[in-house]
């Protein structure tokens, strides 16, 4: 288990990230969190779309038992 911090923050941002982890299902601290290595990566990476940035963050978070493997157009398996 990860350690936790209490902070404060904005009201505004508070229900902007309730609303966002309620659509992504994640907690509202895993929103935050989110959008925190969002920014990160982004500040980091500045000549990467910050749309690639998330979708590729997200990606990460998703169960690996699920996935399927890549197979380029035109190779048959």
């Amino acid at each position: 288990m990860a350690a936790s911090t209490s902070i404060r923050i904005n009201q505004d941002l508070y229900e902007k990230a309730k609303q966002d982890a309620t659509i992504e299902h994640r907690t509202i601290a895993g929103q935050i969190e989110f959008w925190a290595r969002v920014g990160r990566a982004a500040l980091d990476n500045p000549d990467l779309p910050v749309t690639f940035i998330a979708e590729s963050l997200a990606s990460l978070d998703e169960p690996r038992d699920q996935a399927q493997p890549f197979v380029p157009r035109g190779r048959v398996q």
